[in-house]
């Protein structure tokens, strides 16, 4: 079980590794202005993202091995997989269209994602009695493949926002484009904060009250906000600048709230940062890059990926989930948070589809709400796991 479980976490890396190399590519096919030159990069970057997507898939089955069930169970690697079938999603929506640029989001977007789940504990742990049912590997996989090419859209939706959207005047549409280009930058920020202060194996534990009992809690990145009423019981760490709200009592709560604010100041740092080398907004700075992109083309991938992603979601994230639901808790729908979001996606998605087909809503609209879509996805995967409380919180 260790040796798979170490050639898991190594084909993973190299995987990544392997993505990073292939964005490179993608991007020097949309920079080189040759005739033939650009195919001919563009088709070494497919070649790796393949490359890469079977090495990702290696990892999957080796602690597939490792854990006697399908690697799905937790954070970890529920996100690396999720991450793994965006990449499927980006090679299959390659082949149809043949389009560099979708490399060039789609990849490192899949790199953010992979990135982030190994912010979550790594370790195999054996599955929760709620868990153990073939139903797992169903529902989870379905929804997640169809979670990945629904973001295919954002992609392209955001290719498709940063060619088209007029840069020469500050406008709502340059506003909200900026805020969710910060928005990975916040991202991209937690993942370089707390691997920095994981590498100094830093710690600060406070003493605090929770539920009326004295509970000792441990940040692990410097206490911004500290627990309420908590007191600070480690030597040598950093005194927080202030407490986090009274309402803020769970053993967590405090922790994620210190979490947030360091994301937030980061991606503000870097946001800024970029800002100050390019000397514009980075939409603007981005968009001569995106010329050679054909909008409408884009704008119909954006479609396609939503034409495909939507009855897929479907099936695993609502049917296949009320059925293992009626099997597990004797009750096909419970209004749990998670499946409440479920369904939120559900209704956006197709929402999304009405407009675009009966309203006429293509264009600008579309991949404005194509961006909306991937937030609501990005939200039920991240904040409905981690804040809300309900019974996928075993995730």
């Amino acid at each position: 079980m260790g040796d798979l479980s170490a050639i898991s976490s190594n084909l993973l890396y190299a995987a990544f590794v392997i993505y990073l190399v292939a964005t490179f590519f993608f991007a020097g096919a949309i920079r080189d202005k040759k005739s033939t030159s650009p195919d001919r990069i563009g088709k070494i970057g497919i070649i790796l993202s393949i490359v890469g997507f079977f090495t990702q898939l290696g990892y999957f089955f080796t602690r597939w091995g490792a854990a006697g069930h399908a690697p799905v169970s937790n954070l970890f690697e529920f996100i690396t997989f999720f991450g793994m079938m965006l990449v499927f999603a980006f090679i299959i929506m390659y082949f149809i269209y043949r389009i560099n640029v979708l490399g060039v989001i789609a990849l490192p977007i899949a790199l953010l994602i992979i990135a982030f789940a190994s912010m979550f504990p790594t370790e195999i742990s054996p599955l929760v009695p709620s868990l153990q049912s073939h139903w797992l590997y169903i529902h989870v996989t379905t929804a997640a493949l169809g979670q990945a090419i629904l973001s295919i859209s954002f992609v392209a939706g955001l290719i498709f926002l940063i060619r088209q959207v007029d840069q020469s005047k500050k406008t709502k549409q340059t506003f909200w484009l900026e805020f969710v280009i910060y928005m990975v930058a916040t991202t991209l920020a937690f993942i370089i904060i707390s691997s920095v202060f994981s590498a100094f194996n830093y710690e600060a534990s406070f003493e605090a009250p929770v539920e009326g009992q004295p509970v000792e809690i441990t940040y692990e990145m410097p206490a911004i906000a500290g627990p309420f009423d908590g007191e600070l019981i480690s030597d040598g760490a950093m005194s927080p600048l202030f407490q986090a709200p009274e309402w803020m009592r769970g053993v967590d709560a405090a922790i994620k709230f210190n979490t947030m604010i360091w994301s937030i100041l980061g991606g503000l740092v870097l946001y800024w940062l970029v800002r100050l080398v390019v000397r514009k907004r980075i939409g603007s700075a981005l968009q001569p890059l995106l010329r050679k992109a054909n909008p409408e083309i884009v704008d119909e991938v954006g479609y396609r990926a939503v034409a495909i992603g939507f009855p897929i979601f479907t099936l695993g994230a609502l049917i296949f989930a009320m059925i293992w639901a009626q099997q597990a808790w004797d009750r096909f729908w419970g209004w749990d948070p998670k499946e409440v979001w479920a369904l939120i996606t559900f209704f956006f998605y197709a929402a999304y589809l009405h407009l675009r087909l009966s309203r006429g809503w293509q264009g600008t609209k579309s991949a404005w709400l194509a961006v909306g879509g991937f937030a609501i996805i990005m939200f039920n995967l991240l904040a409905v796991n981690l804040i809300i409380s309900g019974l996928h919180s075993y995730a």
